[in-house]
């Protein structure tokens, strides 16, 4: 019993002496950190001294040498080696010049929203001779005629507005804008439904279907027969664009002396995905999904029975691009599902088609078009196609300068340019012919 009690104490004794051992050696590690601590403050105590002001100056070199380094950066001309290519850059000086995006706004979404806002207050609405065309299925479209300045024989330029534009877009002004600068008249083709003009049949318009363009260049080449034609497309009007003459091949050649295309989505499938994975992008999709919503429901519910005959109750709830061309475009096209819609839409894979000079100008940081889905490679091997790709821009926007408040940006400068060059300089496109 004695040495059970001897033992306990002992062993009580001895974990009273550890436990104040454990206490001196944290006491001494809180010292010791203090210590440790008081000389780092002593090390940095000289910064606290530095007026607030050299941080700012710190922080602005340092935004200046990234923005200097890069942002600033000359475009990538995408071509094959051949008279195309020479001629663009021989005479298009945007091709070897940088881009200077506008300092304070050269992140995508905000070249994107931003270019769209500013556009759209400083620019004027623009005076058009409108004219009505019947088409041949008894549908109407708009064709708003810009030629104030021109004269009869000025060339045209045929310009598709995007998904849900129209004559009066921002984007549409900018380039009407650079083209009477350099005395080219544009017709702006408004697509069914769009514009003001009412519907006239049910059936609107798709990305993948050029029928109504193949309608429109022809009328225009048959009232100006001696004057020189082209067209540009911007974003879906880019689409549509590129299909009309990848169908057309050859063909084209006798009806339009070239083309441009303006932040194409090359790849739709890429498109709608990379629009679908980003919170942001997302945000960008679904305002253009509400946009064919409110669209759409103005249109079908002109007529007292309804104009389409669909489910407008599920289109209605469509949240996204794809959800609505799933429940209304591919049943207004006979497409099987939105898969071979979109299939039939891109044509980065029908570049060797084209038989037209055709530019094109795209952002590597579009939030509609990733940069990996540009086709680089097929077009480095088609002597008739080209893009230049800058390193900022976003979707339409290219805004450049520290106050983007001039009416002829970028793309503007761009289009005249490539257009002034193609009419004046007598380009012979029959030395132009693919790999």
């Amino acid at each position: 019993m004695l040495s059970n009690r001897l033992s306990a104490t002992g062993i009580r004794c001895a974990k009273i002496v550890n436990d104040r051992f454990v206490r001196v050696i944290s006491v001494a590690s809180v010292c010791c950190t203090y210590r440790q601590s008081r000389t780092m403050l002593n090390l940095f105590e000289p910064l606290f001294d530095i007026p607030t002001a050299y941080y700012g100056a710190l922080l602005g070199v340092g935004f200046c040498v990234y923005y200097l380094f890069e942002v600033v950066k000359t475009p990538m001309l995408v071509c094959a080696n051949g008279p195309f290519r020479s001629f663009l850059e021989e005479h298009v000086p945007l091709v070897r010049n940088k881009f200077w995006p506008t300092l304070w706004c050269f992140e995508s979404r905000a070249q994107t929203i931003i270019a769209s806002i500013l556009r759209s207050r400083i620019l004027p609405s623009i005076h058009y001779r409108r004219e009505i065309l019947t088409l041949s299925d008894g549908g109407e479209v708009a064709l708003d005629w810009a030629e104030k300045g021109c004269s009869t024989t000025s060339p045209i330029v045929i310009i598709l507005p995007g998904l849900t534009g129209a004559s009066q877009a921002e984007y549409i002004k900018c380039l009407v804008s650079s083209a009477k600068k350099v005395g080219i008249r544009c017709v702006i083709f408004n697509n069914r439904g769009l514009g003001g003009v009412e519907l006239k049949t049910p059936r609107m318009y798709c990305a993948a279907n050029s029928d109504d363009l193949s309608e429109v260049v022809e009328y225009v080449k048959k009232i100006h027969p001696h004057v020189p034609l082209a067209a540009t497309g911007i974003s879906m009007g880019g689409l549509i664009l590129g299909n009309y003459l990848a169908q057309q091949g050859i063909m084209a050649r006798g009806k339009l002396k070239g083309g441009f295309l303006i932040s194409v989505p090359w790849n739709v499938f890429a498109a709608t995905k990379n629009t679908e994975e980003n919170y942001f992008n997302l945000m960008l999709n679904k305002y253009l999904a509400s946009t064919l919503r409110k669209n759409l429901q103005r249109l079908h519910y002109s007529s007292e029975t309804g104009m389409f005959d669909v489910d407008i109750d599920t289109i209605l709830k469509s949240q996204t691009l794809r959800e609505f061309d799933s429940h209304f475009t591919v049943k207004q096209f006979g497409y099987k599902d939105v898969e071979e819609y979109y299939s039939n839409a891109t044509i980065h894979d029908k570049l060797h088609l084209i038989d037209v000079p055709l530019l094109c100008l795209s952002a590597a940081d579009d939030p509609f078009q990733p940069f990996q889905a540009i086709p680089v490679k097929e077009i480095s091997e088609t002597k008739n196609v080209a893009v230049v790709v800058t390193s900022r821009g976003g979707h339409i926007g290219f805004m450049e300068g520290m106050w983007p408040v001039k009416e002829e940006q970028y793309m503007g400068k761009l289009f005249s340019q490539f257009f002034t060059a193609l009419f004046t300089t007598g380009f012979d496109r029959s030395n132009v012919t693919n790999l």
